[in-house]
C-alpha cells in the first residue's frame, strides 16, 4: 500500500537521524514532550472524552473502559513515564564486551538501536506516550497502530509528541501513527519487513495470535495474562488475604492481574470462606472446584476452560491442590507465562515454586500486579514479554536495543 509505503521510507530516513542524536539531545526532547503533554491537558482529554463515549454507547465492558478512560493524573502519569526516561542511562552505545585476538584484531560489541519499530496495540492511549518515549530514547524511530477505540486520543498525543520534536529541531517522523483503521492496512503493515525491524503486539490474545500468525517482521509476543496465586499450606492467611484482593481488584483490566487462585487442600477448611467474604466484598464471582464450592456456597462450578481464561472481569477461577508440585503443573499448564505468585512462609517450597513454574515473572509473598517496568525500575515499559528470545518480562530501554561488533585492526588479512 502507497501510504504504509511512505510510513515505512520517513521512518527509514528517521531512524539514520535519531542514531546521531547525543543522550543530552533525546533527553531534553522527551522533557519538552512530557511539559507538552501535561501543558495540553485538556485537548488530550477532549479527543479521549470522543473515544470514552463512543465505546461506552457500544458496549465495551467495564475493563475496557478503564484501559481506554483517561484522566489529568493518568496524563501526568504518561508525562512522568517520559521524564523517568529522560532520567535513565542511555544504553547505546554501551560497550558490552571486549577482547582482543591473537592476531592483533580488537572487537567491541556494543548496544544499538533496533532500527524502526512497529507497535500494533489496542484501546489503551498511555501506551502512545510509553512507546514514543521508550523507542525514541533508544534512537529507535516508531511507527504505531493504536485500535480504533482509541483513534482520537491517540491521534492528539502523537500529534502533541510531533508537534514538540519539530519545535526542537528533530525529525518529526521519529513517530507516526497509521490513522487508517481498516484492517487490511494493519494485516499490511504487518508485512512491512523492508522497513520495519521488529514489532511489538500489545493487546488481548485474538490480537497477539493475528500478529503472530501474518507477520514476516519479527515479532516479540507481549503476553496475554491468565496469572496465578497459589496459597500453600504454610501460608500467612491473613498476608495472603490482602495480596490476592491487591492482585485482583486493584486494577481488574491488566495483564499482571490474577485470575486464578490455587489454594492447599489443608488449610482450605480455614481458609476459604474467610476469603469468600473478602472477594464477595469486592464483588468477585468465584468459579471453583467442588471443595471450593463447599465452602463457599455462592461459587459456581469451574469448568476446564475458566482454567486456562484471562478474565479482565470481576472473576477468578478457584482449584484446591495436594502439594507444591501438583499446584506448579497445574500452573504450567494453563498459565500463559506472564506472572505467578507462591504465599507461603516455607522456604523449600518457595524455591521449588522459583524453580518449577515456567514464567516471566515468579513471585514469592508479593501481588503479581508489581510485573511492570515501573515498578521494575525501568520507567514506562513496552510491553510484558512472554516469550523467550530476545526478551522476557517487562521490555525497558535494553530490549529495545541489539548489538553489533566493531572491528580495528592495523592490515590484518587470513591467512
Amino acid at each position: 500500500m502507497e501510504y504504509l509505503e511512505q510510513l515505512g521510507q520517513r521512518a527509514a530516513a528517521a531512524k539514520y537521524e535519531l542514531q546521531k542524536l547525543r543522550t543530552e539531545d533525546k533527553d531534553r526532547a522527551l522533557r519538552s514532550a512530557a511539559d507538552a503533554l501535561v501543558r495540553q491537558t485538556e485537548r488530550i482529554l477532549a479527543a479521549n472524552d470522543r473515544d470514552y463515549k463512543t465505546a461506552q454507547s457500544g458496549g465495551m465492558s467495564e475493563a475496557l473502559l478503564d484501559r481506554l478512560k483517561l484522566t489529568p493524573e493518568r496524563v501526568k502519569a504518561m508525562a512522568e513515564g517520559l521524564m523517568q526516561i529522560a532520567a535513565l542511562e542511555d544504553p547505546v552505545g554501551e560497550v558490552m564486551a571486549h577482547f582482543d585476538r591473537p592476531n592483533g584484531l580488537h572487537i567491541d560489541k556494543v548496544r544499538v538501536p533496533m532500527g524502526v519499530i512497529g507497535i500494533i496495540y489496542e484501546a489503551r492511549p498511555n501506551v502512545t506516550a510509553d512507546a514514543f518515549g521508550l523507542c525514541f530514547k533508544t534512537g529507535n524511530a516508531v511507527i504505531l497502530k493504536g485500535g480504533k477505540d482509541a483513534a482520537c486520543s491517540n491521534e492528539a498525543i502523537t500529534q502533541i509528541v510531533r508537534e514538540t520534536l519539530a519545535d526542537e529541531k528533530i525529525d518529526a517522523d521519529a513517530v507516526q501513527l497509521i490513522t487508517d483503521n481498516d484492517r487490511a492496512v494493519t494485516t499490511a503493515f504487518m508485512k512491512l519487513k523492508q522497513y520495519v525491524d521488529l514489532l511489538i503486539p500489545r493487546g488481548g490474545a485474538g490480537l497477539i495470535r493475528a500478529v503472530v500468525e501474518n507477520s514476516t517482521i519479527p515479532v516479540i509476543e507481549t503476553g496475554t495474562g491468565n496469572c496465578h496465586i497459589y496459597v500453600d499450606e504454610d501460608a500467612d492467611l491473613d498476608k495472603a488475604i490482602s495480596i490476592i484482593i491487591n492482585a485482583k481488584t486493584q486494577r481488574i483490566g491488566v495483564c499482571n492481574a490474577c485470575e486464578s487462585l490455587l489454594v492447599h487442600e489443608k488449610i482450605a477448611e480455614r481458609f476459604l470462606p474467610a476469603l469468600g467474604d473478602a472477594l464477595r466484598e469486592k464483588n468477585v464471582q468465584i468459579r471453583g472446584d467442588g471443595t471450593v464450592q463447599r465452602l463457599i456456597p455462592d461459587a459456581a462450578a469451574a469448568t476446564e476452560e475458566d482454567y486456562g481464561t484471562e478474565y479482565l472481569d470481576y472473576i477468578v477461577s478457584m482449584k484446591t491442590v495436594g502439594s507444591v508440585e501438583e499446584a506448579v503443573a497445574h500452573i504450567n499448564r494453563y498459565n500463559t507465562k506472564h506472572s505467578d505468585a507462591i504465599l507461603t512462609e516455607n522456604a523449600a517450597h518457595a524455591e521449588l515454586f522459583l524453580q518449577g513454574v515456567d514464567s516471566a515473572c515468579v513471585y514469592v509473598n508479593a501481588s503479581t500486579r508489581f510485573t511492570d517496568g515501573f515498578e521494575f525500575g525501568f520507567g514506562a515499559e513496552i510491553g510484558i514479554s512472554t516469550q523467550k528470545l530476545h526478551a522476557r518480562g517487562p521490555m525497558g530501554l535494553k530490549e529495545l536495543t541489539t548489538y553489533k561488533y566493531l572491528i580495528r585492526g592495523d592490515g590484518q588479512i587470513r591467512p
